[in-house]
């Protein structure tokens, strides 16, 4: 009789997988991930927002399920309870990025009100098409230093250890970054 090879293990369930995670098998969480991850991903594709990286959104569902998997009961199905942790992670992606645009917004000066004309909707939808494009002509390391202290509220010191660089670098990229971005808005308004 032949010795059994690794393949020929009987399948486990991915409650079983769940389980052998929440132990920390990572070896389970490779096996869910080759499992589940093309599903999650179309799931995301057609449920999230245009534009949104589908690719960060399943790495953080697979990652939180690492810190979630001592909380699955087994009461739910594995697919769906992963597809629950898919569902949550889409959620906070989306109040990010919610926040993220109130903060620019009240930053850049165009907060957010109800507009009482179509004039209005039409000159604030313009602001902020205005800012968007001079954000994205910053160079990513200003758009880094802007989005951490600006819109993160990290510390000048914070931003600089996440950054790796001196403090005097945050700062300094932090104001050419807003001058840039004062300029590019300013370039285009009527």
């Amino acid at each position: 009789m032949m010795p059994a090879l690794e393949g020929d293990a009987p399948e486990r369930s991915d409650a079983e997988l769940l389980g052998a995670v929440a132990a920390g098998d990572l070896a389970a969480l490779g096996v869910l991930f080759d499992r589940h991850e093309p599903g999650l991903r179309r799931y995301l594709c057609r449920v999230g927002q245009p534009g949104a990286d589908v690719d960060d959104l399943v790495q953080a569902t697979f990652l939180e399920i690492t810190r979630a998997a001592p909380r699955f009961d087994g009461e739910r199905a594995g697919r769906a309870w992963i597809y629950g942790v898919a569902s949550i992670m889409l959620r906070r992606q989306r109040k990010l990025l919610r926040r993220a645009r109130e903060r620019i917004s009240a930053w850049a000066g165009f907060a957010e009100r109800a507009p009482a004309t179509p004039a209005e909707l039409f000159e604030r939808d313009e602001a902020a098409r205005r800012f968007e494009r001079a954000f994205h002509a910053l160079s990513e390391k200003k758009r880094e230093v802007f989005v951490l202290v600006t819109l993160e509220g990290l510390s000048g010191e914070e931003a600089a250890q996440v950054l790796g660089v001196p403090i005097n670098t945050v700062w300094t990229r932090l104001h050419h970054a807003r001058l840039e971005l004062r300029a590019g808005i300013e370039a285009e308004a009527p």
